[in-house]
């Protein structure tokens, strides 16, 4: 068998039969295959834009739900528009002050503002008379200037209430948002310095930090969209800070607005406010801890010192006792 195969190897006209077999094999393979050959390139394309379909799909409908949850701006109640615009609440009671202190405390929108004059003209109202009712019906045997002085105070506490509600608002929300800020300035700086631009990042962020603080995250993505449609982005980044009201995220926007304006590199200038807010937390830490020995001193004194003198006298007044 092998000298057969030998002897045919040995002949040249054999051996040209086979090259000229296997050059022709592969002619035919190599003009086939891309026939047959699956376009991976435009498969992995369609299956991109169909998870994007999907996941744009996805978001739609999460919006859809969150807007039938929440929406940031409401049309404001007939009622109350009514009231406020034939009485020209507007004009009377309404303050740029007001709105600013609204935008702070994340009410955005006309029913914001309705709803505001509304109660600022119906509450200290519906309180005077509540107040009159109840010191005329059954508060009969006191002194006159006194129902009135106690209606009048009612009045004054239904016109502040609303300003309260306001401020306490504003601080609870700045408040989610201080503690939070370091964190989304790392997070923002780790955007940037990975290339992408300040749009995306901000998004990234809004998407990111909504675990710790909603509301930065809301703030986020409302200067996202504001820098994609405001012919001027210093415009998004000063409205980022009147909204929000907190020293930090006002350092930032001037950082990003200079960075605009002269073009200086925006990495450092982040690291160097991420710092500072980190540094400006860990020392309201530690003013929060040294303030404690002081407020411990009257709550030691009222329970834990009864209790010390009573473990410590009571056996000895056992004693004194059982020897009389």
């Amino acid at each position: 068998m092998l000298q057969l195969l030998h002897s045919k190897l040995s002949n040249p006209q054999n051996v040209a039969a086979i090259i000229v077999g296997i050059a022709i094999v592969a002619t035919i393979l190599t003009i086939a295959m891309p026939m047959f050959a699956r376009d991976s390139l435009a498969s992995r394309m369609k299956n991109v834009a169909t998870e994007r379909e999907r996941i744009r799909q996805r978001e739609r409908e999460r919006l859809a739900q969150r807007e039938k949850r929440v929406s940031l701006r409401m049309e404001p109640k007939a009622y109350m528009k009514n009231v406020v615009e034939n009485f020209n609440l507007n004009r009377w009671l309404g303050t740029d002050q007001a709105k600013q202190q609204l935008t702070m405390a994340g009410f955005r929108g006309p029913q914001a503002e309705i709803a505001f004059l509304f109660f600022r003209l119906v509450l200290p109202i519906s309180l005077f008379l509540l107040g009159l009712l109840y010191m005329f019906l059954l508060q009969a045997d006191m002194p006159i200037t006194f129902k009135i002085g106690a209606a009048v105070g009612a009045a004054y506490a239904g016109i502040k209430t609303p300003e309260l509600f306001l401020k306490n608002k504003i601080a609870k929300r700045q408040l989610s948002m201080r503690r939070a800020f370091p964190d989304a300035m790392d997070l923002l700086l780790i955007c940037v310095e990975s290339g992408m631009a300040i749009e995306p990042a901000f998004r990234k962020v809004s998407g990111e930090i909504g675990v710790q603080s909603v509301e930065l995250a809301e703030e986020f993505a409302l200067a996202t969209a504001e820098l994609s449609y405001l012919p001027d982005r210093r415009s998004a980044y000063e409205n980022l800070a009147n909204r929000t009201g907190v020293d930090g995220i006002k350092q930032v926007s001037t950082v990003l607005i200079q960075a605009e304006k002269y073009g200086t590199p925006l990495g450092q200038a982040l690291r160097v406010v991420s710092q500072e807010s980190r540094d400006t937390r860990m020392m309201e830490a530690e003013k929060k801890a040294a303030a404690l020995p002081p407020k411990l001193t009257v709550p030691m004194i009222v329970f834990f010192l009864p209790v010390l003198f009573a473990v410590i006298m009571t056996p000895a007044g056992i004693q004194i006792a059982a020897q009389m």
